[in-house]
C-alpha cells in the first residue's frame, strides 16, 4: 500500500517506473503456489527384490510419489491411515518447519499418531531449493517401505548447468517384518537385525531366490516385473543432474556409474564447492546432487551400482542399467559390474567427507565462537540385560506426550526434566576398549538450549560391545541445518582439534556422518523455536535409544492445532 501511495505522487515520468516496481512484487508473490496432495497409506504385498511380503505403500506406490515443488511453495498433504492396526507419522526431512514446527512429522516429539482409521493434513512452506526427503517416523515404519523425495526448484538461476533432472532413492532391504526386528532388538537374549537381504535402487533389486529353497514361486519369483532392475535412460551427449538420495535402515553405500566420472554439486540443499569422485559415499538420511555427463561410448549400456561400505560386506549389489538410448533398455552391459571400493577402508570415505565444502558464492559463515558445548559419546551398553545404543550412556526413550504439546501447554510430570550430561568422562573413557558402562540408564529428559545462541555438538565414536568394532552412525538435526566444522580420528581433543575448525568455508547440512573411533564437530543456531529430534539415522539404532531432543524457545511457538493431539495425556483434546 505504501508503494501504490508513493506511485499516486510520482511525477509521470516515474510512473511507469513504479507500475513495474508494484507489478513484480505482486507477481513474486503469486509465484509462489499451494501444492496439494492426497495419499493413503496402507500395507500390500510388493516384491521390491522379487520376494514377496507386506510393505507400506503410498497411493500403491513405494517409494512413495515425488513431491514437486518451487521454492517458497506451501505443500499441504492429506494422509489417510489405511494401515488398520498401526499408528502413522510422516517425517519431512531437511525442510526446517519454521513457523510450523507441529507438522515436522515426529510422533511423540511433535506429534500424537496419526491413528488407524485417522485423516491427518501436514501443512508447511519449503523455504529452501534443494534435494529432500520424507519417510515413516513412527517405530521402524521407514523400512517397511514408506519413503520418498521433495525436489525444491529455485526461483533464481543455479551455479551449474545441466540439461536433465533426475531422482535416485538408494535403499536396503530386509525380508523379516519391522515387527519381527523389533522384538528381537527388545528381547533377552539379543537377537540382532542382521545385514539386509537385498540393496534397491529407486525400489528395485535382485534376491536370490536359491537362497531361500523353501520358498515357491509365489513368495520368490525372478521373473516377477516388480523386480526388474532399475533403468536410466539417457541421451548421448547431454548433462545430467542427478539427485541421489540415501533412506537406507542400515548401511552406508558407495554409488557408481560403470566408467562415469560424477561432479558433486549439491548436499542437503546446500550448494558445494565442485569436485569430482568415481564413488559416491552416501549415509543414510543425506542427499547430493552430483553431474554425470553421458559421453561415453554409445552403442552399449553401463552399470549402476550401490554396494555395503563400513560392514563386513555380505549383502549383495545392488544393480541397475545406465542406458544410452537407442539401445533396448533391458540389455546388459558387456562387462561385469565394477568392483566396489574396500568395506572395511575409512580413509576415502572420511577424505570424501573432507572434500565438502561451500561453494564460492554461496558461503553462510558461522558464529566465530560458540556459546556451549555438547559432547556426545556414541556407545553400547546393558540395561537390566538389555542390548541399547546410548548417548554419554543415556540411553534415550520417546514419551507419551509429545515433547512440544507438554512443554507449550504445561503438562507436568510428561517427561523427565532431568537433562542429559553434556559430556562424558574424557580423561578417563577409553574409546577403544569395550565399555563397562555400570552406570547406564535410560531417560527421556531432553536438553534446552537458550534461545538464539550458538550450539557446538561433538558426535565422539567409540567401540560397541563387539572388540575392535565401531560403528558409522549417520547423525540428522530436525528443524535446523548446521555447519560441519570439521572430522577427526581418535578422541577429540578441545585444546587442539577446535583449532583445525573450519570457520572460513564450511558445507551446512542435516545430516552428517561419525566415522569409525572418530568425532565430528557441527554448529548450528538455535533460533528455530520447537522441539527438535537429533539422533541416528540407522532405524535399529535410534530404536535402541541413540537419540536426543533439543529444546529451543518453545514460548514462542504459535497456537498447536489440536490434530496433533489425542494422545497420552492429551487424549480428549484431538480435534480431526
Amino acid at each position: 500500500m505504501v508503494k501504490l501511495h508513493l506511485c499516486s505522487r510520482a511525477m509521470p515520468t516515474l510512473l511507469l517506473l513504479c507500475f513495474f516496481l508494484v507489478l513484480g512484487n505482486f507477481n513474486k508473490l503469486a509465484e509462489a503456489r499451494i501444492r496439494h496432495y492426497k495419499w493413503e497409506v496402507k500395507y500390500e504385498f510388493r516384491a521390491p527384490d522379487c520376494f514377496k511380503k507386506l510393505v507400506i505403500t503410498i497411493n500403491g506406490e513405494t517409494p512413495g510419489p515425488t513431491i514437486q515443488a518451487q521454492e517458497g511453495d506451501t505443500i499441504v498433504v492429506q494422509v489417510n491411515n489405511s494401515l488398520v492396526t498401526e499408528n502413522l507419522a510422516i517425517h519431512w526431512h531437511g525442510i526446517r518447519q519454521i513457523g510450523t514446527p507441529w507438522f515436522d512429522g515426529t510422533e511423540g516429539v511433535t506429534q500424537c499418531p496419526i491413528f488407524p482409521g485417522d485423516t491427518f493434513i501436514y501443512r508447511f512452506v519449503v523455504d529452501r531449493p534443494g534435494t529432500y526427503l520424507y519417510h515413516a517416523h513412527y517405530g521402524m515404519q521407514r523400512e517397511a517401505g514408506l519413503y520418498g523425495l521433495i525436489r525444491v526448484t529455485p526461483r533464481d538461476p543455479e551455479p551449474f548447468a545441466y540439461d536433465l533432472d533426475r531422482t535416485i532413492i538408494l535403499n536396503d532391504w530386509y525380508h523379516q517384518s519391522t515387527y519381527e526386528q523389533a522384538a528381537g532388538l527388545s528381547s533377552i537374549p539379543f537377537q540382532w537385525v542382521g545385514e539386509p537381504q537385498s540393496l534397491l535402487i529407486n525400489g528395485k533389486g535382485r534376491f536370490n531366490c536359491s537362497k531361500s529353497p523353501s520358498s515357491g514361486t509365489d513368495v520368490c519369483d525372478t521373473s516377477n516385473p516388480q523386480c526388474s532392475p532399475f533403468v536410466q535412460t539417457v541421451i548421448p551427449g547431454k548433462t545430467y543432474r542427478l539427485r541421489i538420495a540415501s533412506l537406507t535402515a542400515l548401511s552406508a553405500l558407495s554409488f557408481q556409474i560403470e566408467d562415469h566420472n560424477m561432479t558433486v554439486v549439491e548436499a542437503d540443499g546446500h550448494y558445494v564447492e565442485p569436485f569430482v569422485v568415481k564413488n559416491l559415499f552416501i549415509y543414510s538420511g543425506e542427499t547430493y546432487s552430483v553431474l554425470v555427463k553421458s559421453n561415453r561410448e554409445p552403442s552399449r549400456n553401463y552399470w549402476i551400482t550401490s554396494n555395503v561400505v563400513s560392514r563386513n560386506r555380505s549383502t549383495p549389489a545392488g544393480l541397475g542399467i545406465f542406458n544410452y538410448y537407442p539401445n533396448h533398455p533391458k540389455r546388459s552391459p558387456p562387462t561385469g559390474p565394477p568392483s566396489p571400493p574396500a568395506w572395511d577402508d575409512a580413509k576415502p570415505r572420511l577424505a570424501q567427507s573432507l572434500s565438502i565444502k561451500a561453494r564460492q558464492g554461496y558461503i553462510h559463515k558461522p558464529p566465530a565462537t560458540s556459546d556451549r558445548l555438547i559432547v556426545l559419546l556414541n556407545t553400547q551398553n546393558n540395561i537390566s540385560g538389555y542390548r541399547h545404543w546410548s548417548v554419554n550412556n543415556v540411553s534415550f526413550t520417546l514419551p507419551h506426550t509429545p515433547y512440544l504439546i507438554a512443554l507449550k501447554e504445561n503438562i507436568n510430570g510428561a517427561f523427565d526434566t532431568t537433562p542429559p550430561p553434556d559430556g562424558y568422562d574424557f580423561a578417563s573413557y577409553d574409546i577403544f576398549s569395550v565399555p563397562n558402562n555400570v552406570n547406564a540408564t535410560s531417560s527421556n529428559g531432553i536438553y534446552r538450549l537458550k534461545f538464539n545462541t550458538t550450539v557446538d555438538v561433538i558426535l565422539q565414536n567409540a567401540n560397541t560391545m563387539n572388540k575392535n568394532n565401531s560403528e558409522t552412525h549417520p547423525w540428522h538435526l530436525h528443524g535446523h541445518d548446521f555447519w560441519v566444522l570439521g572430522y577427526g580420528e581418535g578422541k577429540f581433543d578441545v585444546k587442539n582439534d577446535t583449532k583445525k575448525y573450519n570457520l572460513e568455508n564450511p558445507i551446512m547440512k542435516n545430516t552428517v556422518p561419525v566415522h569409525p573411533f572418530g568425532w565430528t564437530a557441527l554448529r548450528f543456531r538455535s533460533d528455530n523455536p520447537g522441539v527438535w529430534a537429533f539422533h541416528c539415522h540407522i532405524e535399529s539404532h535410534f530404536y535402541m535409544g541413540m537419540g536426543v531432543v533439543f529444546e529451543e524457545g518453545v514460548e514462542r511457538v504459535g497456537k498447536l492445532p489440536s490434530s496433533i493431539m489425542g494422545c497420552g495425556a492429551t487424549k480428549g483434546f484431538h480435534t480431526p
